[in-house]
């Protein structure tokens, strides 16, 4: 059985919007994530953006890329619905790196 990445430990994918979604009880609050289509096979997946501000990095049509977010059989993480991938890298550049204000991110994928 493998998900959409199709056995790969990582994808890229383009971003096709910007989106929040609540949390499951019992926590509250609004989990920032990107609606992604990954390039290989074209399926869409929802995936999250770790760290505070870091949606503000990200823009429509971005290349991002995606991991599994580690959880036992692929599943979502905790209070996450059906969110089972989290953003890496922005346009070839790691998003740890954005946010410390090394680098900044290159030009837009498509």
């Amino acid at each position: 059985k493998e998900g959409p990445l199709e056995g790969a430990p990582m994808g890229r994918a383009l971003v096709l919007k910007k989106k929040g979604i609540e949390q499951k009880q019992p926590h509250s609050g609004i989990i920032k994530a990107v609606r992604c289509q990954l390039i290989k096979n074209g399926i869409q997946i929802t995936a999250f953006v770790p760290k505070t501000g870091a949606i503000k990095h990200i823009d429509e049509h971005d290349e991002v890329i995606v991991e599994g977010l580690g959880a036992s059989q692929g599943g979502a993480v905790g209070s996450m619905h059906g969110v089972k991938f989290k953003v890496v890298a922005v346009n070839g550049v790691p998003l740890s790196e954005i946010l410390k204000g090394k680098k900044e991110k290159g030009k837009g994928g498509a």
